[in-house]
């Protein structure tokens, strides 16, 4: 039998947890049901598994904006935010709404029922559930496989080969010789951490990233929170947020103001007479890419123990022993690990179809950064590319429930955003050069140059709209089912009596 809930949440990880607490929150009489692809919850948290794997963002942005984060470090590991967002989603019951292994393939929407009708896919059954409101929630990553380049003579070399998106339990690294290929952010996580145990750890890049140090424990929030209590985390989280709002600013407007401060920052750290500027100086603009952070410096500890290494080079082949670079040095290694990035997947792979007509994501707007135009009753989680996932997913949560409340105020069924505006011309969605965006970008929906189709990275500004703007904006239509099934008897009897009128010619 096909099931019904009100509100269908696709993705049990931080940002499912967190729309799945502000719907029942807001309505405690409305039916959900969380579908997750994995056997656990977490996402993004409990699958990536590799040493040292932690936040780049402090947890009083990354935590909920309902649930403080209470431990004193701000910076924190993988296994502690699986575990706050698993705890969260037992203390408000939010564990027992969710279906593992439901992987799904596809959602039909029809406007005369006005709901979707959802397919998944459950070991070697398909699973039907229909539902009058459908919120994706899934990210936007490839769990199944990360990016591998196509290194020449890969399968040459005698060691392991190991990518962080599948890291093995067993992987045995201690005393030996281990090369990470990267500069990203999982990169710079997982040399200070392998370098603990491993007898060296050279970190190879084609080219550098920028990297910033932060403090693990922000000494600013423990006070607070001992001062005014849950208000201090509040108060801490509007720091945070204005803080990172102003080194992003001041690093598209001053760039190079900003660029001679981290790498000040990062000469302080490292040995005298590092060669910083072959090593750590990116030749692209801040914020063209993610900003890598390091808690207390602990990559520059590990490069200035002696631990660690960094070498910019270029690979030419892989050998037996190792990796031969094109500037003719060889890089001897018991372990490579392929730091190499991330494969996007647009809305978990899920085929839309709107009335019979299949959705091409690339021919669809977003609006608002989070529904898409032309599709009912729709809406998706993308957190910031410059600031914390978990502050937009909130705010995308709020505006879903403050939409859903309107329409059940005016006993409307349906909602779609509709771009009648001539002047907004297509942008890409995720205006963000780094390699795993590029890769994948044309597969997913555009932004417009315009709001509310163009997509805002702004925590500040998105507040404004999504928590207090309004909800009938121009752009978003509302309809009820008896409209819809009215529209099509008048056409239905326009059809029958044009045929008539031929006949009797």
């Amino acid at each position: 039998m096909t099931e019904h809930v009100d509100v269908l949440i696709v993705g049990a990880g931080l940002s499912g947890i967190g729309a799945a607490h502000h719907l029942q929150a807001a309505f405690p009489g409305k039916t959900y049901t969380i579908l997750e692809a994995r056997d656990v919850s977490g996402g993004t948290w409990d699958l990536f598994r590799y040493p040292g794997v932690r936040s780049d963002s402090d947890m009083h942005t990354l935590g909920y904006r309902f649930r403080p984060w209470a431990q004193a470090q701000a910076i924190v590991d993988g296994p502690s935010i699986l575990r706050y967002v698993r705890e969260t989603a037992t203390e408000a019951g939010i564990d027992k709404h969710i279906r593992f292994g439901h992987r799904v393939a596809s959602a039909q929407w029809s406007s005369q029922d006005a709901q979707w009708t959802v397919h998944a896919a459950h070991g070697a059954e398909t699973r039907i559930l229909t539902c009058g409101f459908l919120l994706l929630c899934s990210g936007y990553y490839r769990y199944d496989e990360g990016y591998l380049p196509d290194f020449p003579g890969l399968d040459d070399f005698g060691g392991q080969v190991v990518h962080p998106q599948h890291w093995p339990a067993d992987l045995d690294y201690a005393g030996k010789r281990v090369v990470v290929i990267g500069s990203g952010a999982t990169a710079v996580t997982l040399v200070p951490a392998l370098a603990e145990q491993a007898g060296h750890v050279t970190m190879l890049q084609r080219s550098p990233s920028y990297i910033l140090t932060l403090p693990m424990q922000d000494p600013v929030a423990a006070t607070m929170v001992k001062l005014i209590g849950r208000r201090g985390y509040t108060l801490t989280r509007w720091k945070n947020v204005l803080v990172t709002t102003l080194i992003y600013k001041l690093s598209r407007r001053r760039p190079d103001m900003m660029r001679g401060w981290i790498r000040s920052m990062t000469v302080k750290q490292l040995p005298a007479g590092y060669d910083v500027d072959t090593h750590f100086k990116p030749a692209y603009n801040l914020w063209d890419q993610r900003l890598c952070l390091v808690p207390d410096g602990d990559l520059f500890a590990a490069i200035r123990g002696g631990q660690a290494s960094v070498v910019t080079d270029q690979i030419t082949a892989f050998t037996r022993t190792g990796i031969k670079l094109d500037s003719g040095k060889e890089l001897a290694a018991d372990i490579v690990v392929t730091a190499t990035g991330l494969q996007l997947l647009a809305f978990g792979g899920i085929e839309l179809t709107v009335d019979g007509e299949k959705i091409h994501l690339p021919q669809t707007m977003a609006y608002k950064g989070m529904m898409l135009g032309g599709v009912p009753n729709f809406a998706f989680t993308i957190g910031y590319t410059n600031a914390s996932w978990t502050l937009k997913a909130d705010l995308v949560s709020e505006f879903t429930c403050r939409l859903l409340r309107y329409m059940d105020g005016h006993g409307y069924d349906t909602c779609v955003p509709v771009n009648q505006d001539p002047r907004v011309s297509e942008r890409p969605l995720l205006d963000f050069a780094a390699g795993y965006v590029l890769r994948s970008i044309d597969q997913f929906p555009r932004a417009g140059s315009r709001p509310p189709w163009r997509l805002g990275m702004s925590y500040l500004s998105d507040v404004i709209t999504l928590r207090h703007g309004r909800i009938k904006d121009g752009s978003m239509r509302f309809s009820r089912r008896a409209d819809h099934r009215a529209r099509q008897v008048r056409a239905g009897a326009s059809a029958s009596a044009a045929g008539d009128s031929t006949h009797s010619r």
